[in-house]
């Protein structure tokens, strides 16, 4: 906003409002270092990336779920998954669990009493979902932990 201030226009433009946010955040990078804090736009670049693996999720899984429902449902073959998570804090296991409820095909249904083990209801238990969906919830464990570092 200071930039947009001293920039002699007569009108406020947001192009201007962008150049200005653009310089402050190559200054904000270049100074980062003499106060010993971790830069962050780097916070806001991981949480993008763990909104862009859920809706790639979302959209596998739904895909899935539909092809599953729509042409095959005599092959359903629903079933419970054991996962067990690295995961210390219960932010994190809270996150990990409602991204795997908001995927369509899966709900957690159980919580072990030391939180490290999460009983995962499937649409579609066979060995290759189960890869599939151990694969997805590892990629959600992985990005959630960076975004607990940062």
């Amino acid at each position: 906003m200071i930039w947009v201030l001293m920039v002699d226009e007569d009108k406020i433009y947001f192009s201007t409002f962008v150049k200005g946010y653009l310089i402050g955040i190559v200054i904000l990078y270049i100074i980062h270092r003499f106060f010993g804090h971790q830069f962050y736009l780097w916070k806001v670049i991981i949480l993008a990336k763990l909104i862009l693996i859920f809706n790639y999720e979302l959209i596998s899984s739904s895909l899935s779920t539909m092809y599953h429902i729509l042409f095959i449902p005599h092959k359903i073959a629903p079933g419970v998954v054991t996962y067990t998570t690295a995961m210390k804090k219960n932010w994190e296991v809270t996150t990990l669990m409602m991204l795997i409820i908001l995927t369509p095909g899966s709900v957690v249904l159980r919580l072990s009493h030391d939180n490290k083990k999460l009983f995962i209801h499937t649409l579609h238990a066979t060995p290759s979902e189960n890869l599939k969906l151990l694969k997805s919830i590892k990629r959600y464990e992985r990005v959630i932990k960076e975004v607990g570092e940062t």
